[in-house]
């Protein structure tokens, strides 16, 4: 893949600290889309991307550096994503820059991803002696982790999942996710949440076909859509979300979700980030 498809990740670059929104690089969602089935049409499911941002400074109008967490919600309809080496970049671009406020520094952050990314985003940034939101949560439901399973299958294979008799309303979750990144080839660690209603889904096939994404190279965003789109069609759920919580690199971490049905998802920051 090039730098041209992927802008700065896996190169090396120069560190911006004055105010560059050109560092923001767009990649299409449509190629990762394709490459799971899912077509230009409407789109099977609902979400956002939640990106955390942990390191963004800035300076005041008296030269005084300013620190905040940030969050990004960008909508799962959005033609684009960032390419998250070039966000790093952008927000470091803000070092040395003075900004009269942090609602300033909000709507500028707000205006130039939604830009690059094709829609509205939304932007809520939280002063260090506010940090109750980013307090540490766990996700819901049973965690399969544990369960005694044989695995030998590290390349992703839909056919682990499997479905028992009857219906039920379940939610599981495993902290045993890893992807890899399709660039770079260095590990993405995640924490996944899986919440259904329909025929029941065998926990064992579940945890195994989860592992089997060790060693797939995909982005996390279309990770989580391949875990929604895999589940719809071999398990056939009547309602479904697939909640991933990755580990942060580079000071963010971004948390895709994906639902059959509009979401409104929180912000639950695990032990890892």
């Amino acid at each position: 893949m090039t730098e041209q498809q992927h802008g700065p990740l896996g190169v090396a670059s120069t560190y911006p600290d004055q105010y560059d929104p050109a560092q923001l690089h767009a990649i299409a969602r449509a190629a990762g889309r394709e490459a799971i089935g899912v077509d230009d049409g409407p789109l099977p499911f609902y979400g956002e991307d939640i990106w955390n941002a942990y390191e963004l400074s800035w300076l005041n109008e008296k030269g005084k550096p300013m620190v905040a967490m940030m969050e990004l919600r960008v909508p799962f309809d959005s033609p684009n994503i960032v390419e998250s080496k070039s966000f790093k970049l952008y927000l470091g671009s803000f070092n040395q820059w003075p900004v009269q406020s942090p609602q300033a520094l909000a709507h500028i952050i707000e205006r130039d991803v939604s830009d690059v990314v094709g829609a509205p985003v939304s932007v809520e940034l939280t002063p260090l002696f506010q940090s109750g939101g980013f307090a540490l949560a766990t996700l819901p439901g049973k965690c399969i982790d544990d369960l005694a399973v044989d695995v030998a299958v590290y390349e992703v294979d839909a056919d682990l999942l499997l479905t028992l008799e009857g219906d039920t309303s379940e939610a599981y979750h495993s902290h045993l996710l890893r992807s890899c990144c399709p660039v770079t080839g260095q590990p993405d660690w995640a924490s996944v949440v899986i919440e259904y209603q329909g025929t029941k889904i065998c926990e064992e096939g579940l945890l195994k076909y989860l592992i089997s994404f060790r060693n797939n190279q995909e982005f996390h965003e279309q990770c989580v859509e391949r875990i929604f789109m895999d589940i719809s069609r071999q398990c056939a759920p009547e309602r479904l979300t697939v909640y991933a919580r990755y580990t942060r690199r580079g000071g963010i971490d971004i948390n895709p979700v994906r639902s059959s049905e509009p979401v409104q998802q929180a912000n639950l920051r695990l032990i890892r980030q």
